[in-house]
């Protein structure tokens, strides 16, 4: 028996739709890496793209565990001498754009700088409202929070 290789013309895509309102920012950003790769489907090759679009609408309403609002840091570095800054999971959800806490999960979830990791998180939309412009695809909802109990932050 041969093993069975995707090929890119073959790849059948679909659309997830994630309400992110009440979940866990770790557990989601693990459910949304396994789709965004494929690994959910029978017909995974690691070399090819034939994970899901993914459509993640509140993405300001997701929660992180224990003391992670105040002690996450998030580090990026100007490019100039000294020029190292910071800024704490909370201020980013509390700011202007709450969705890249979402986006970073995510990002360093798949592997690591290639082409193809760029490729599949480009099929990753990340919204902090309700509203999204992706109602023609017809996303298919997917529950996360029925999926395991610990994946829904109540307090």
């Amino acid at each position: 028996m041969k093993t069975y290789s995707a090929k890119p013309a073959e790849v059948q895509k679909n659309w997830i739709l994630i309400d992110a309102e009440g979940l866990v920012l770790g557990r989601l950003a693990s459910i949304v890496a396994m789709r965004l790769r494929g690994k959910h489907l029978p017909s995974f090759t690691p070399h090819v793209d034939d994970g899901d679009n993914v459509v993640i609408i509140n993405a300001e309403k997701v929660r992180l565990t224990g003391r992670k609002l105040a002690k996450k840091v998030y580090y990026w570095h100007t490019g100039y001498p000294g020029g190292i800054k910071e800024r704490t999971a909370g201020a980013i959800l509390s700011g202007q754009f709450p969705e890249r806490v979402i986006q970073k999960a995510v990002e360093r979830m798949l592997p690591k700088e290639s082409p193809l990791a760029r490729r599949q998180l480009s099929n990753l939309k990340v919204y902090a409202g309700a509203e999204h412009p992706h109602e023609a695809q017809q996303p298919k909802k997917l529950d996360v929070a029925a999926m395991n109990p610990k994946n829904v932050r109540i307090a």
